[in-house]
């Protein structure tokens, strides 16, 4: 396994709409070499989520997963998840206004309403078809990665940017003590 190099604001790759994954090739050395250095890659540098444009492959697949991540304590567990080719069916109509970072866009975080629920519909790592009915943080990490394999990072769904802080000013002024 190997620690890849994570694309940031300002890279192309990180605008352009990625392509579907062939589903024939889901099982193939390639797709599965990169899903397990997503993996590697999102653990390294303590994401709870990251897609294959930010690590410049521009292809429709995110890896998801939260265990005792000191970047977003108060995140609850979330097993590994990979998706492929994932498209969202459902979304609620209930918002939630949350604090947002992203491993391409470092050392800043934001404020982003997302919806509070989501279904999405997408290949897992085993070319097998899943549908996630989502809450909470997890519909919230499903959204933002979506977002970038439609070429969107968080800052395009931020409506008030008096909220972007970074890292360090967010801890000292607007993290919950």
């Amino acid at each position: 396994m190997s620690i890849l190099k994570v694309a940031r604001l300002g890279h192309p790759v990180l605008r352009k709409i990625t392509d579907k994954v062939d589903i024939e090739k889901i099982s193939s050395k390639e797709i599965q070499r990169l899903i397990d250095d997503m993996i590697d890659t999102m653990r390294e540098y303590e994401g709870i989520g990251l897609a294959a444009p930010q690590v410049h492959q521009s292809l429709q697949i995110s890896a998801i997963e939260s265990e005792k991540n000191p970047r977003y304590p108060g995140a609850p567990d979330i097993p590994l998840n990979i998706l492929i080719n994932p498209e969202i069916a459902r979304m609620s109509e209930e918002t939630v206004e949350g604090w947002e970072s992203c491993l391409s866009i470092d050392d800043l975080r934001g404020k982003v309403s997302r919806s509070t629920e989501v279904d999405v519909l997408a290949y897992n790592r085993e070319g097998e078809k899943i549908i996630l009915d989502a809450s909470g943080v997890l519909a919230v990490v499903l959204q933002h990665e979506i977002d970038h394999l439609n070429g969107m990072v968080y800052l395009d769904r931020m409506k008030d940017f008096t909220t972007l802080s970074h890292m360090n000013e967010f801890q000292k002024y607007w993290a919950e003590k």
